[in-house]
């Protein structure tokens, strides 16, 4: 194994001194080089494109030299923070070294439970610098292990993370912090009137939950909601899925995997914000018992919804959890989902799109600008509520129309909005998943774990 790699910019005076060094990297393609020399490697960083050097780009970068110099099985790599400012001049310098900690983390992660062979070593990294650099690397490595929490949750296999098993998992995981939480089972589901998620809940084997976890940093500040889809296996119930390959829809908790994550660094970073994460899980199961299309769930708020199609079963338990932010008196309340492949046909695999509250969807577009966790405002438009209208409840759970899927499903969520509550709600289908490149495995990307911690954050400040 090599021990040591040092980090160093084609721009230096080093480089710029040795012609060979200079010749090499040139003609190398790609953002960095390594060069090998003796037991050690030489990782020659070149300029950087385009004049908008934002701290994603360099957490990308760092993603990518940590994971190439963990192939090589590199022990350890040292730069200093004079070279990072060299590379990315236009960074402030705390959030240049947040941003190249955190993104050197996630570089490395990898979900390899169930591979019999392990691939690729992690290589240790040091910043040399004045005082304050650790404190700010202990700030990246700790945005870096909240979202590696996420993808780990999203990344787990159904029989592993179920309804049974997801609550004890974040019991486990929150044990001996300042978060809170409170887990319902089927029985007080019943006592609460939570018939969404014992309705989408029927037909699997595993029983339904819902899972509270409260962090008060400061009980002063406005509550933020939370509220995370936590489906752990979606296969569309009755209305069942086609596809060669259904595995991706362990993925459909990704909504829930988000909020614990924020919550994680939320609490990590001794947050002074007030803030509860509400979590329903289901696993949505076609079985003798399961809901059936035309049927009608009445729910606590005295609203009835045809369900017209069990694969739009994820508005139908997240209209729960807005019911319950209500009754907490939130604020604030930011659901996220993995709600409609529609939003992907807008907007892709890049972005997620987010509905709601205007003024706060654009501020959570500038919160994505800055974290990495990119989103789109998109519209909530009035016109299209007769697309969910039913001919013998209040409404349906999904249109006739195919059109403008994930705008219905936003209006569906609304409809169950307390009155005094601020809301956006963000989809977040099409960044489930990622292949590799920058500080991405081909996994799970974690998303909205960043995104919620620091739109909580800033909301309270």
């Amino acid at each position: 194994m090599i021990k040591k790699a040092a980090i160093i910019y084609e721009g230096s005076k080093l480089i710029q001194e040795n012609h060979s060094i200079k010749q090499y990297t040139a003609n190398a393609p790609g953002k960095f080089c390594m060069l090998p020399v003796n037991d050690e490697f030489t990782v020659v960083v070149k300029e950087i494109k385009g004049k908008n050097k934002s701290s994603e780009k360099v957490r990308m970068l760092a993603g990518d030299v940590a994971r190439s110099l963990g192939k090589n099985s590199v022990e350890a790599a040292v730069v200093n923070i004079i070279t990072l400012q060299e590379i990315f001049p236009e960074v402030e310098t705390a959030a240049l070294v947040t941003a190249f900690a955190e993104g050197w983390d996630l570089g490395q992660y990898s979900f390899s439970s169930y591979k019999s062979e392990q691939t690729g070593d992690r290589t240790v990294l040091k910043i040399e610098g004045d005082e304050q650099v650790e404190k700010w690397v202990e700030k990246g490595r700790v945005r870096a292990e909240a979202t590696a929490f996420s993808r780990d949750l999203m990344n787990e296999i159904p029989s592993k993370l179920n309804p049974a098993t997801f609550p004890s998992l974040l019991e486990k995981k929150f044990s001996g912090t300042d978060v809170e939480i409170t887990v319902l089972d089927k029985k007080m589901l019943k006592e609460k009137e939570m018939n969404g998620i014992l309705t989408v809940g029927r037909g699997s084997i595993h029983e339904p939950a819902f899972v509270e976890m409260t962090y008060c940093g400061d009980e002063t500040k406005p509550l933020v909601a939370l509220v995370g889809k936590g489906v752990t296996f979606d296969t569309g119930g009755i209305t069942l899925k086609r596809g060669k390959d259904l595995s991706s829809m362990r993925f459909d908790m990704g909504g829930a995997a988000a909020v614990a994550g924020a919550m994680k660094l939320l609490s990590a970073s001794k947050a002074k914000v007030n803030t509860v994460a509400l979590i329903p899980i289901v696993e949505n199961m076609p079985d003798s018992t399961s809901v059936i299309p035309g049927d009608v769930i009445r729910y606590k708020n005295g609203l009835h919804v045809q369900v017209g199609n069990t694969d739009a079963e994820g508005r139908l338990i997240l209209a729960d959890a807005l019911i319950r932010a209500g009754e907490l008196q939130a604020a604030y309340i930011v659901d996220i989902a993995t709600l409609t492949g529609a939003i992907m046909n807008a907007l892709g695999t890049k972005l997620a799109g987010v509905f709601g509250d205007e003024q706060l969807s654009w501020k959570m577009k500038q919160i994505g600008d800055g974290n990495g966790d990119f989103n789109w405002p998109m519209p909530l438009v009035d016109a299209y509520e007769s697309y969910i209208e039913s001919d013998y409840a209040d409404f349906n759970n999904t249109s006739a129309k195919g059109e403008a899927g994930s705008i219905v499903a936003g209006l569906f969520l609304r409809r169950f909005v307390p009155e005094n509550s601020r809301w956006l709600h963000i989809d977040m289908a099409g960044r489930m998943q990622s292949e590799e490149n920058g500080y991405y495995a081909k996994s799970a990307t974690g998303f909205g774990t960043r995104l919620l911690a620091d739109f909580t954050e800033q909301i309270s400040e």
